[in-house]
């Protein structure tokens, strides 16, 4: 089928809609650029793309850090600009006649983008499931109308919307693929120049500056009441650009905290190679839960929303758990400490008991390890094989 489809577009290369929305899609859509690429080499990948799809060839129309904006009171803040991004952006994927529309995870944003699109005659894929399962299932009608294709990275979603009809694959996560299944914590300490006998927690508020703001005093005040329990640890922390770690630097001093802090002179995955340097992660909650089970870290889950965000959440969730380790394994892995629990006391207590319980550490790294290989699927050339059945149909 492969070598039908490539003969098909042969004379006429593709054109190929691609939004991301984060950091963590950027990283989906560079792997998934990539092995489009092996079914269409001659395709053109436009929309608004981070620096690793850029790297792998896509065109960027609007920078992504524009669409990077949390919580459902947060973004009234940028509504009218959303607005005009995505009305600029459906305009011109209708003037380039794109053959296929693959919004990768922001879901707020992408599934506003599809349904114009679709009514207009061209094919949708919504790449990383929202979680619909989880609170306003009511949305289920309204994604079926926009998306012709659901790509899920965890298998309990494609269950989800077999129940519902909506077409979906399970594709795995490309993470899985890409990280080995035993983590090698010394070499990201040589990377990092970090001693190799030390203990470090490693403290992730965020990437965004409104996490960093709500997460960073409670985790800083954290570390100092660890600090005093444990005088031999020491703390690092991962700043995605020089305005994160200029924020991160001012709440350590206010905190009179001392942190090694790394910014991304090491790379786009500097979080990644922290949490592997770590030996306890302490993280807001969100896709880095997952890196850091990958990982085989114990962690502490952090979530914690502007007040009226979180009760709107709370009203409509139906979700037992907000972190991914804890989702998949439909149980309590990994402690949570969401909005008032979400205090120094609890947070520095929780992270205590991992280092106090050697056992409990190694049942879930091996209940990790398992997960792992749950979700290796060869996600990007799994992605890209059901995209290019769609374009083929």
């Amino acid at each position: 089928m492969n070598s039908n489809i490539q003969q098909q577009h042969k004379t006429q290369p593709l054109v190929i809609g691609i939004v991301a929305g984060e950091i963590s899609g950027d990283t989906l859509g560079a792997g998934l650029i990539q092995a489009l690429k092996k079914h269409y080499p001659d395709a053109r990948f436009v929309g608004i793309c981070g620096e690793q799809m850029i790297a792998q060839g896509g065109e960027s129309w609007f920078p992504l850090e524009r669409l990077s904006v949390m919580g459902l009171v947060e973004v009234l803040g940028r509504i009218k600009e959303l607005f005009a991004i995505r009305d600029e952006l459906v305009q011109r994927f209708i003037e380039q006649k794109i053959d296929v529309f693959i919004g990768i995870d922001a879901p707020d944003f992408n599934l506003r983008v599809a349904p114009q699109l679709k009514q207009a005659g061209i094919k949708t894929v919504h790449y990383v499931s929202p979680s619909v399962w989880a609170w306003r299932q009511g949305r289920i009608h309204g994604i079926k109308a926009a998306i012709d294709l659901m790509l899920c990275l965890l298998p309990f979603e494609k269950q989800f919307y077999d129940q519902h009809q909506l077409e979906a694959v399970f594709v795995g996560h490309p993470l899985a693929d890409s990280l080995p299944l035993v983590n090698d914590t010394q070499q990201s300490r040589q990377k990092l120049a970090l001693d190799p006998h030390k203990t470090y927690i490693a403290l992730l508020p965020g990437s965004r500056g409104g996490e960093v703001s709500r997460l960073g005093e409670p985790l800083f005040d954290a570390a100092k009441q660890l600090l005093a329990q444990n005088p031999q640890i020491e703390f690092i922390i991962p700043a995605i650009n020089a305005l994160r770690k200029q924020q991160i630097n001012q709440l350590l001093d206010q905190a009179q905290l001392k942190a090694h802090v790394f910014d991304n002179s090491y790379g786009a995955g500097v979080g990644r190679l922290v949490m592997s340097a770590a030996n306890i992660v302490v993280l807001a909650s969100g896709t880095a839960t997952l890196e850091a089970m990958l990982l085989k870290k114990p962690m502490v889950v952090v979530y914690k929303l502007h007040w009226l965000t979180y009760w709107i959440v709370r009203l409509l969730s139906k979700a037992r758990y907000i972190s991914l380790p804890n989702l998949l394994a439909n149980k309590a892995l990994v402690p949570e400490l969401v909005q008032n629990e979400a205090t120094a006391n609890n947070i520095a207590q929780a992270t205590q008991d991992w280092l106090n319980d050697t056992v409990k550490t190694k049942q879930v790294i091996h209940t990790f390890t398992e997960l792992h290989q749950q979700l290796q699927a060869d996600g990007s050339a799994t992605a890209a094989l059901a995209i290019s059945r769609l374009i083929a149909r």
